[in-house]
C-alpha cells in the first residue's frame, strides 16, 4: 500500500469513528431529555397528589371539628338526662 492509500484508510476510519461518536452522543442526549421530561411529568403528578391529599386532610379536620361539637352537645344533653333520672329516683 502506498502512503496515499494509508491516508485514505485512516481518513475513512476517522470519519467512521467520528460519525459513530456523533450518533452515540445524539442518542444519549435524546434519552437524557426524555428521562428529564418523564421526571417532570412524575413530579407534577406527585404535586397534584400532594395538593389533593392536603385538601382531603383539611376536609377531614373540618368534619372532625363538627363531630367534636356534636359530641359535646350529646354529652351535655346526656348529663342533663342523668341529673333528671337521679332526681326522679
Amino acid at each position: 500500500m502506498s502512503g496515499r492509500e494509508w491516508q485514505e484508510a485512516f481518513g475513512v476510519a476517522g470519519a467512521f469513528i467520528l460519525l459513530t461518536v456523533v450518533i452515540a452522543v445524539t442518542i444519549w442526549q435524546l434519552a437524557a431529555s426524555r428521562r428529564a421530561r418523564f421526571a417532570l411529568h412524575r413530579e407534577q403528578a406527585y404535586r397534584s397528589l400532594a395538593e389533593s391529599a392536603a385538601v382531603a386532610q383539611e376536609n377531614a379536620d373540618r368534619r372532625l371539628t363538627e363531630i367534636d361539637k356534636r359530641l359535646d352537645e350529646v354529652r351535655t344533653r346526656l348529663g342533663g338526662i342523668e341529673r333528671v333520672l337521679k332526681d326522679v329516683e
